[in-house]
């Protein structure tokens, strides 16, 4: 057959040696696909086999692909398309929303995959900026890319820097042809802003910045989406970009997945829910399915991989690219949209490694939060109006019990909530003597709702528990006018120092010198305990010295506890959107799963009953007898057995339906116990490496028990039980390395807190630890009591010259920082070296230094 004529068109009942081809898909005269269309009730997957046996039999083909003659087939029973490229043995078929354009089937032709594969291959990956485990990761990537995988998930400890690895990647493989049209998709505008200034600020050449050397586009921004002293000039993609894509085109576009669902589905696609703000400028377009060749889904743990019939996820699942997921806490429904884990860098390694920092925990025991509070007959309380914020006291004519779930939803005690800020109070006046900053500290309050937030109350208490002005503590959540300013203000400025937050803070923003988290809310999802627990691990920007920050578990240590024992990749299912009750009725009268839905309806009209008003009751009562909706409900299954068209007949009425959604419920009000007084202590929990908690005594306990079984392997604890002589540099720190590297974790900032605690002595050094754990009866010094008691005893054999006495207070301050001295100090630490070093200082000494420095580090073990 002569196709020379034949351009864009699909041929029917096509001829090939092994039977007719339902159709041929014809591309400049040439035979490109093969599509098998069957009916409905087939599964087209099966039937791409069939398509396989035309494709190898289409004469006078340019095509031989392991004896297929053509590139391409597809398989569809006319609601699936099956797709698969034939050209490698390694690609794998897979579902397509819609078949490709001629123009994409051209396109992909002229592409070799294994040549640009190749060019990766050959690219070394040695920016100077991208850290090693970064590297790791994109070459993980590009391994799974050349394995022919089309959807991977990347799992990177939150503050381990996900957004700077991928945008190295995608560089690379822009670079290398693997992938020329590139959409970074995120679920927040913040998110988005923060993605353009990373693309921005990158160079992916020496002296050239990312989108210098390929286009970046993003959706329309507002100035105060960036910071004031930024340059505010990103792209807005053009139309023609998405809707005619060309070979020639290689540009990233940064969008929200809000907006790309709009541009796919239109407005009533179902982000009803969602509670990011939609861009107005946002239409429907006719997008095709290879506008991208990788998608970049950042942050992908939430929405949009909830659940399986997902308006986001169907989003995704629109192009035909390759996917590529992020997030810090992989999980269950997550992994079943990116199939395979291709890279994980979890936090304990990121903490080993030095690139993030760890936690120290705190468990605030509060009588109210673990028990609940107690309402004794007579008693006075509050009562305010949720509607109105209207406020009342009443006098109980009974005694009441509030369970531990309903503090802050149903009653809240302004005591409990004073205390517990008060007992963190006292952790902010240590960290601000030992370190001369208040720490930054953010807390996650139940809820933030009208005339009953948890978080008014407590900002409101904190203001007067700190007593520094109301700009000192604030609120950031969706409430707030401009909530992104004061974000960007909490992490860039002095003030506020307090932020009280419920979930906007939990996951998404940077700030890195925040060091106190404290966690009042009850937390239940693994994934978002770990968010928030991130918000803190990063290291300090502005606070260089930041080692760690302080977790504060409001429950006792539970919260931690629970997370503990948690696996790692979690099983929690995703949050599930409600079916609307007029839609399970549907379901029950097409007979589609009808005892299941049966049972779910009965559900619904008993919750209903729970939360009627007496109204509803009234209003019911023109459908049930005596609008009693639980009896009503009780009977429900066995009434649609005996009479279900009967029955039905009242479940399909519309005004019944409407009473179902939009009945009365009572006004909703939050008691006050202003009489309650709780009690509320704390202590530090200390952690080991596998992330268990011990209270200071215990943990004091193990080691001693370390201390007296280990001499014999750490030379260090031998010199300074019985060696004292060979005390030196190199022996506290291998103390110190080999300490900090059992699996008690024995650093000496855990070892000082539960000191600190135990024996209310701060900042003990670790030669009294050691000696302490050895004998009981040795005392306690702090390094600079130690030291001195080391100077001020050891006095030399004849008055202190000016310039001795210069290069004592020198010595001095250095040993109290680092507990010995040794020759090389003296060339390599400033306050030393610039004052001439060990030659100057040892004239200065008469020679006599190198003895005066064995006698001073022996003194110092003794």
């Amino acid at each position: 057959m002569d196709l020379s004529s034949f351009n864009n068109v699909a041929l029917e009942e096509f001829p090939t040696e092994n039977g007719p081809a339902d159709y041929a898909l014809c591309v400049d005269g040439v035979i490109v696909a093969i599509v098998e269309a069957k009916k409905v009730s087939l599964g087209p997957q099966n039937i791409l086999t069939q398509a396989e046996r035309y494709a190898a039999g289409i004469s006078d083909s340019p095509f031989n692909y392991s004896e297929f003659r053509v590139p391409f087939i597809y398989s569809t029973n006319g609601e699936i398309i099956w797709y698969h490229d034939l050209r490698n043995p390694l690609n794998r078929s897979r579902t397509v929303a819609t078949f490709h354009t001629p123009e994409a089937l051209a396109e992909r032709l002229r592409e070799n995959i294994d040549d640009s594969c190749r060019r990766l291959a050959d690219r070394v990956n040695n920016h100077p900026m991208i850290r090693p485990y970064q590297a790791e990761a994109n070459a993980a990537i590009e391994q799974g890319i050349r394995e022919r995988k089309r959807q991977m998930l990347v799992a990177m400890a939150t503050g381990t820097g996900k957004t700077y690895t991928m945008v190295n990647e995608i560089f690379r493989l822009m670079e290398a042809g693997v992938a020329r049209r590139v959409l970074f998709l995120v679920d927040r505008r913040a998110l988005a802003a923060q993605a353009v200034k990373a693309f921005a600020s990158f160079e992916g050449r020496p002296g050239l910045k990312f989108d210098k050397t390929y286009e970046v586009y993003s959706q329309r921004f507002f100035r105060e989406d960036f910071e004031a002293d930024e340059k505010f000039d990103p792209s807005v993609i053009p139309s023609s970009y998405l809707l005619e894509p060309k070979p020639g085109h290689a540009f990233v576009y940064i969008c929200t997945i809000q907006r790309m669902t709009i541009n796919l589905f239109g407005r009533n696609a179902g982000l009803g829910s969602c509670d990011e703000p939609i861009d107005e400028d946002a239409e429907q377009m006719e997008i095709p399915i290879h506008a991208f060749d990788l998608i970049v889904a950042d942050e992908c743990h939430r929405g949009y991989t909830a659940a399986e019939q997902s308006v986001w996820r169907k989003t995704l699942d629109h192009f035909d690219a390759i996917k590529i997921g992020l997030t810090a806490t992989p999980a269950a429904h997550t992994m079943a949209y990116f199939r395979e884990i291709v890279y994980r860098y979890d936090y304990a390694r990121a903490v080993r490694e030095g690139f993030l920092v760890d936690y120290d925990a705190v468990a605030l025991d509060s009588n109210v939060r673990m028990n609940g509070i107690f309402l004794q007959a007579g008693e006075q309380v509050g009562v305010i109006d949720a509607r109105t914020g209207a406020q009342s006291f009443d006098n109980l004519e009974d005694e009441r019990q509030f369970d531990t779930t309903e503090v802050e939803r149903t009653i809240t005690s302004p005591d409990s909530n004073r205390k517990i800020l008060e007992e963190i109070r006292k952790y902010a006046e240590v960290h601000e003597e030992r370190f001369g900053r208040f720490p930054k500290t953010l807390i996650f309050a139940v809820n933030d709702l009208p005339h009953t937030s948890h978080a008014d109350q407590l900002v409101d208490l904190a203001r007067d528990v700190f007593g520094k002005g109301d700009s000192f503590v604030q609120k950031i959540t969706g409430k707030v006018d401009r909530p992104l300013q004061h974000i960007r203000e909490f992490r860039n400025r002095p003030m506020p120092a307090v932020v009280v937050s419920v979930d906007m803070l939990s996951t998404g923003v940077d700030i890195p010198d925040l060091e106190f988290i404290v966690f009042l809310r009850p937390v239940k999802s693994r994934i978002l305990f770990e968010q928030m627990l991130g918000r803190g691990t990063r290291k300090g920007e502005r606070c260089s010295d930041k080692s760690h920050f302080v977790v504060f578990d409001g429950f006792g240590g539970t919260l931690l506890e629970y997370f503990r024992q948690a696996t790692g990749i979690t099983a929690e299912p995703p949050e599930k959107e409600t079916r609307p009750i007029a839609q399970v009725i549907k379901e029950i009268w097409d007979n589609q799963d009808r005892e299941y839905n049966a049972r779910v309806l009965v559900r619904r009209l008993q919750r209903i009953d729970k939360e009627m008003s007496g109204d509803g009751r009234d209003m019911f009562a023109a459908y049930v007898p005596s609008g009693d909706l639980k009896r009503y409900a009780a009977g429900l299954q066995h009434a649609l057995k005996e009479d279900f068209t009967g029955t039905m007949t009242l479940l399909r009425n519309p005004e019944f339906q409407h009473l179902l959604v939009h009945y009365p419920r009572p006004p909703r009000s939050i008691l006050v116990a202003y009489d309650t007084v709780d009690e509320v202590s704390s202590q530090y929990l200390i952690r080991d490496s596998a992330g268990h908690e011990y209270k200071p005594e215990d943990y004091l306990s193990a080691f001693s028990q370390f201390v007296k079984e280990n001499p014999e392997h750490i030379e260090a604890i031998r010199i300074l039980l019985d060696r004292p002589r060979d005390w030196g540099t190199e022996a506290l720190s291998e103390l110190k390395q080999k300490l900090a590297a059992t699996r008690y974790r024995f650093t000496v900032e855990n070892l000082q807190n539960a000191y600190k605690v135990r024996y209310d002595k701060a900042l003990v050094d670790i030669i009294s630890m050691v000696k302490h754990a050895a004998r009981e009866e040795e005392p306690l010094y702090t390094a600079e009591e130690r030291i001195h008691r080391v100077l001020d005893r050891m006095a030399l054999s004849s008055p202190l010259t000016p310039e001795q006495q210069q290069w004592i207070d020198r010595i001095r301050e250095h040993l109290i920082a680092n507990l010995s001295i040794n020759k090389e100090d003296f060339e390599d630490i400033p306050i030393f070296a610039n004052e001439g070093g060990w030659g100057k200082a040892n004239r200065v000494f008469n020679g006599e230094l190198p003895v005066l420095i064995q006698q001073w580090n022996e003194a110092i073990a003794v």
